[in-house]
């Protein structure tokens, strides 16, 4: 590989023109493709698989309406004061023109929603009120009619009693014809039929009026039946209200005004030019009244490169400066770097048209791409410029810089490409993706660095080095490495046991947060203060209550019933949710076609990011299934708080198998490269202390708010879900890079001799100048990236840069030349059956032939290969 890589070098030099016009074709190339071919990023997670995502996925299928991606835009006055009537049709009209933007499937007006609430709220009061009216009215109705039979039975009572009178008077007139009664018997007898007569009439007329009767009653029967109908109609109006709680979207005072949108696609495929299209058209129809859109509305990364970054750049340049001496040289880095990112960014957003693909790929993309190739070219620059004074012709040494250093580049690269794609292995897909696209960042920089590099350093020429030193090679001055003056041993091998012990005891306190550490997605209340997400959450919290702010969706699987039981069985599965402690609102959103799934919006007390929360969606998930007039009835739980929580769970469950295999791979690799057992437990080690270290630093900060005003969080919550697992793959890569370019030195002096104490000091006078300059490098990229424009960049910029720290300064050039200087010769032991079946790997290209250098005084050698150094000059 190092001779290879050699070759490679030193024609990539000698072709120079040639290898940056290739270098700007794959640039223009990359723009291209991610021009014209490229796709939207994803500002959602998701896990398939999750419990979460299983039912997004249904809802999509069975009911696409309730899958749609949605937002909310925070609607205030100017003066703070209640919205009037101008401004209320101000913002209608705003919201008429949004509902016009391509990609958003519809608007809901706040005021029409709540003149709609207020008015079916009304209709259920006026219809229980003319209900009560109604039931008075009908009772008031049977108790007349009650009293009506009452007077009947006691007329028809009298009309009996004189009928067997009657009847007692008729049986005692002589049964003979009645010419033959006495005249004043034949006149009773004509008083008694007359009576008889009357009793006849008196009894047709009753039973006309218990007719009238029977029908006032009949009338009142159906009254009644109505009326049950109708109360059963106003008891589930009322029970529906009081599902609804305090739901509401215009507040009290009427000043904050919530509306919704709902985008034509689930809320990963929303493309950011329809999110912007909305916000100018909501914006631009304003002029009273001011609007804060949610973070489902207003998370954009066109933005993905601020002043803060370019402050890290530009620290990272007076670093490349201060240690190069000249302005051409230190820019060559920065050079090949950006070219790097330019092309990795433009080649994931082409790869995001055919696969989904995380905002935050393209930033850890930058984030690596700048920091690798910028400590890349510098190694392979600086081991040239050493042999440019040791005498070594341009090209000679651009392909032997190349064949070492750049081979060492090569390994440590592909050590940080491998812990990257092993993030496919914990089986969560868009982890896989955001390492594939940081792996491909660093494979970038790894060919700039061997490619574009040698042919710019041609370019260069002696230029390359500053004038003092050119100034000496012309008077071919010597300094031989005899002749260097003794040097002092640094503190760690002077004081090992002090060193260990003051670095483990620092590195175990800052890892005592990282046992508390809580995993999650940062809302609105984390982006920074004046930001349309956070005044957004703020406001709506305030007004209408943290909830509002994360609403959940929950499904219910409903038996095979008719229309009316159906119905009435959302309800009661509404009210079961509504029983909760910790739920404020819960609204019946819908029913599928096929009439077996039920949707609810359930709102809580607690905001998104709240530990609470998490517990009722526990507690939501643990009421299935729920036992409702003997049927039992299945509920999940989605939506994107729900998705959250299940994909921080995972990721969480899935940290220790990544840490497990990192570590694994760290000790392989550690072994096959330095011949030696305790070697790579003591760096594996340091890498643990220091990866739990940074964690914990950043659990202190960006949880629990220590420093919190220093690094603007003003609202500390759950640590970015998937920042531990990426630290881990990250921060190992980077390890490793020190670790090989401190100790390939050591164990060089080791082996050629050196006592080993003496090893480990020339090993850090080898290396440490180069190391501290990229550790500085790198800690200078990713600190730009703390105060970053995005609330999901900025701990993931801190944990990066405090874990370089840790890791450079406290554990690879403190900790561990301690505990080498403690194990002496015992370090390098390693059993001989080992040694004979591990594979030997030339991380620095020792075995490379090194090209004839000019000797002092030759004056031929100068002429063959230019302008070369006499004698080897110190360049540490």
């Amino acid at each position: 590989m190092a001779k290879l890589l050699q070759r490679l070098g030193r024609a990539s030099a000698t072709h120079a023109p040639l290898t940056i016009v290739l270098w700007v074709v794959a640039l223009v190339g990359a723009v291209l493709f991610g021009t014209v071919g490229g796709g939207e990023y994803s500002t959602a997670l998701t896990i398939p698989g999750t419990r979460a995502q299983d039912l997004a996925d249904r809802l999509e299928e069975e009911l696409p309406d309730a899958a749609r991606g949605t937002g909310t835009m925070t609607f205030v006055s100017a003066d703070g004061a209640a919205l009037t009537e101008a401004q209320q049709e101000e913002i209608s009209e705003a919201l008429r023109a949004g509902g016009a933007v391509d990609g958003v499937f519809s608007m809901l007006d706040p005021f029409q929603t709540q003149e709609m609430m207020s008015a079916q709220a009304a209709d259920v009061r006026a219809g229980a009120e003319q209900l009560e009216a109604g039931a008075a009215d009908l009772e008031a109705g049977r108790e007349q009619a009650r009293q009506g039979q009452e007077q009947l039975d006691a007329a028809r009572a009298e009309l009996e009693a004189g009928r067997a009178q009657l009847e007692e008077a008729l049986a005692e007139v002589p049964d003979v014809p009645a010419e033959q009664l006495p005249p004043q018997i034949a006149a009773q007898l004509e008083a008694l039929d007359t009576q008889m007569s009357e009793l006849e009439a008196a009894e047709a007329e009753l039973n006309t009026q218990q007719e009238a009767l029977d029908a006032g009653l009949a009338e009142i029967a159906a009254g009644e039946a109505e009326l049950e109908a109708s109360r059963a109609q106003i008891d589930y109006g009322e029970r529906l209200l009081v599902m609804l709680g305090d739901y509401a979207v215009v507040s009290a005072d009427g000043s904050v005004a919530i509306a919704t949108v709902t985008f034509e696609n689930d809320s990963m495929s929303v493309t950011g030019e329809t999110k912007e299209n909305l916000q100018e058209a909501i914006s631009s129809s304003l002029s009273t009244v001011d609007v804060y859109f949610s973070q489902a509305i207003d998370t954009d990364v066109s933005n993905v490169v601020g002043p803060a970054e370019v402050i890290g750049l530009f620290v990272a340049a007076i670093v490349l400066f201060a240690m190069l001496r000249t302005v051409i040289t230190a820019a060559l880095p920065i050079l090949t770097a950006l070219v790097g990112v330019g092309i990795t960014v433009m080649l994931s957003m082409g790869i995001a048209g055919f696969v989904d693909m995380h905002q935050i790929s393209p930033i850890l993309g930058i984030m690596l791409g700048l920091a690798v190739g910028i400590d890349y070219t510098l190694f392979v620059v600086n081991r040239h410029r050493q042999q440019l004074m040791e005498g070594y012709s341009v090209d000679d040494s651009i392909g032997l810089a190349v064949g070492t250093s750049g081979n060492a580049v090569v390994f440590a690269g592909l050590t940080v490409m491998t812990a990257l794609i092993a993030l496919n292995v914990v089986g969560i897909p868009f982890l896989g993706v955001l390492g594939n696209v940081a792996a491909l960042a660093v494979f970038v920089a790894i060919l700039l660095t061997i490619t574009l590099t040698p042919a710019i350093l041609h370019l260069l020429g002696l230029r390359a080095l500053p004038k003092a030193w050119r100034a000496r090679l012309d008077a071919g001055e010597v300094v031989t490495q005899q002749g260097r003056r003794a040097r002092p041993v640094p503190a760690p091998v002077r004081l090992p046991w002090l060193t260990v012990i003051a670095s483990i005891a620092l590195l175990a306190v800052l890892a005592i947060p990282f046992f508390s550490m809580r995993l999650g997605l940062p809302d609105g209340s984390n982006e920074p203060p004046g930001s349309d997400s956070y005044e957004s959450h703020m406001i709506t919290s305030e007004s209408f209550g943290p909830g509002f702010n994360g609403p959940h969706i929950v499904a219910a699987d409903l038996p095979e019933v008719d229309d009316a039981e159906r119905d009435q069985l959302i309800l009661q599965v509404g009210e079961q949710l509504f029983a909760g402690e910790e739920i404020v609102s819960v609204l019946p959103a819908g029913v599928s076609e096929s009439g077996d799934l039920a949707v609810f919006q359930v709102i809580g007390t607690t905001g998104p990011s709240d530990v609470e929360t998490e517990d009722l969606v526990g507690s939501i998930r643990g009421l299935s299934p729920l036992e409702i007039d003997g049927y039992s009835i299945p509920i999940e739980v989605t939506g994107q708080t729900a998705m959250q929580i299940d994909v921080s769970e995972n990721l969480g469950d899935a940290l220790p198998m990544y840490l497990a295999l990192i570590i694994a791979i760290s000790f392989i690799l550690l072994v096959i490269v330095f011949r030696s057992i305790l070697v790579p437990l003591a760096a594996t080690a340091g890498f643990l202390f220091s990866v739990l270290a940074a964690m914990g630093a950043v659990v202190a900060i960006y949880q629990w708010g220590w420093l919190g005003p220093l690094f603007g969080v003003t609202n500390p919550g759950p640590i970015l879900s998937f920042l531990p697992t990426i630290m881990v793959g990250i921060l190992f890569g980077l390890a490793m890079d020190y670790q090989l370019f401190l100790t390939t030195g050591m164990r060089e002096a080791w082996v050629h001799g050196r006592p080993a104490r003496g090893a480990v000091v020339d090993g850090l006078y080898a290396a440490r100048s180069v190391v501290v300059a990229a550790a500085l490098i790198m800690f200078s990229v990713f600190a730009g990236f703390i105060f970053s424009e995005l609330s999901m960049v900025r701990p993931i910029g801190f944990g990066l840069a405090i874990g370089v720290v840790l890791d450079a300064f406290l554990v690879r050039m403190a900790l561990i030349p301690a505990l080498l200087a403690l194990l002496g010769e015992k370090a390098w032991w390693m059993p001989r059956w080992l040694d004979r079946i591990l594979p030997h790997v030339d991380v620095e290209g020792s075995s490379l032939e090194r090209p004839a250098r000019s000797e002092a005084g030759s004056d031929e050698a100068p002429r063959r290969r230019g302008r070369l150094a006499r004698s080897e000059v110190g360049v540490h």
